[in-house]
């Protein structure tokens, strides 16, 4: 019984949950469509919200992550403004985009995860699944994955005859314990 209690004592490893707030100015949210049949590519900022992650607790971990949808940018002024309208983003009405996790679990490899949630834009929310992958830098780590949307789901270019309906948002997100 002690031998027991020994090996026991000597693997016991406590389970902490860290908490991480992501930083904006070192990560990125990107998107890819195709626009008259060419990749346009865009980028948000303003990136707000809280992660809870340990790979080793994934039943308490979420994701609760917004942009500001006003910073779209695509490096062409006027699109910019166009897809602040009421027909795309509508960016007076609905200001942020916003994920919230449900569910993280893991993959096959250790540094790969799958997280099931609900994003939305426009004030019309839909859930989905996408991997994502986690690596150590600095005082923090590095979220990197991508997700397919599209944009009907959202009533975004409803109208566009030019606009690919379905665009990839790629994900760069370094987060620092906090």
């Amino acid at each position: 019984m002690f031998f027991l209690w020994v090996l026991f004592i000597c693997n016991y490893q406590p389970v902490f949950t860290q908490t991480y707030q992501p930083v904006d100015q070192r990560s990125s949210v990107r998107f890819v469509i195709k626009n008259v049949g060419m990749d346009t590519e865009g980028k948000f900022s303003g990136l707000e919200g809280s992660i809870i992650f340990n790979p080793a607790d994934l039943k308490n971990a979420s994701f609760s992550i917004s942009i500001d949808a006003n910073s779209v940018n695509t490096d062409i002024e006027p699109r910019d403004n166009n897809l602040r309208e009421a027909e795309y983003l509508d960016t007076k009405k609905f200001p942020r985009i916003s994920f919230i996790s449900k569910q993280v679990t893991h993959t096959a490899r250790p540094d790969i995860f799958l997280v099931k949630g609900t994003i939305t834009i426009k004030g019309i929310s839909k859930e989905l699944v996408f991997q994502f992958k986690t690596t150590p830098a600095d005082d923090g780590l590095l979220f990197t994955g991508e997700m397919k949307l599209n944009k009907n789901d959202f009533k975004i270019g409803i109208g566009s005859l030019v606009l690919s309906d379905n665009l990839t948002v790629i994900l760069s997100v370094f987060a620092r314990k906090g």
